[in-house]
């Protein structure tokens, strides 16, 4: 998906609010009938984004404000760490023969 500079395409909001984007926009998009977009105003602008797109600016968005770092792996890593200290409590203190708490 280039960016190209060319004119802008006017288009027409009819009764319904639909609007209907020119061929010429479709095929540089890659958009097809059925395909779904998100909308959104920005400083008095209508932005359509495609939703993957969207999802990847937004994951992009989220990683930025942890300062790189992939809030799953986070998760994931916190998890072994706890893991693996419930392991270490047990081999000092193991449950009694019946399976009786500490």
């Amino acid at each position: 998906m280039a960016r190209t500079k060319r004119h802008p395409d006017n288009v027409i909001v009819g009764e319904q609010g639909r609007i209907v984007l020119p061929a010429r926009l479709r095929q540089e998009l890659g958009l097809k009938a059925g395909d779904e977009l998100m909308a959104r105003v920005v400083d008095g602008q209508l932005i359509l984004e495609e939703l993957d797109h969207a999802l990847h600016r937004v994951q992009d968005s989220v990683r930025a404000e942890h300062g790189g770092k992939s809030l799953v792996d986070e998760l994931i890593a916190e998890r072994r760490r706890e893991t693996r200290k419930e392991k270490e409590e047990l081999l000092q203190h193991p449950p009694g023969k019946y399976g009786d708490q500490r």
